[in-house]
């Protein structure tokens, strides 16, 4: 009798995104798609653009105040962004 090498379907395919190179792409898109859910609907309304750099996400925000605010909670939404997707995609966020 042989002994069969069973994966899972789930390791399978990040093993080949993976080796293709889509899985970071998949994971900043995962990531920007995540910001209104973490950050909340609030600050969803006053978000004009959300775009990834360097694993740094650059959020343009339409309210200084808010800027102001969610600029000392900075580290907070990093680890709760990254543990969304369950991944170090980004290191710091700057808003503008």
């Amino acid at each position: 009798m042989f002994k069969r090498d069973v994966k899972k379907l789930h390791e399978l395919i990040l093993r080949n995104l993976r080796e293709q190179g889509l899985e970071t792409p998949l994971l900043q898109k995962r990531l920007i798609e995540a910001w209104p859910v973490v950050a909340g609907s609030a600050v969803a309304r006053y978000t004009q653009e959300v775009v990834i750099r360097n694993q740094t996400l650059y959020v343009r925000l339409s309210s200084p105040a808010l800027r102001a605010e969610l600029s000392m909670r900075r580290q907070l939404l990093v680890k709760q962004l990254n543990d969304y997707v369950e991944s170090q995609v980004i290191t710091d966020i700057r808003f503008n």
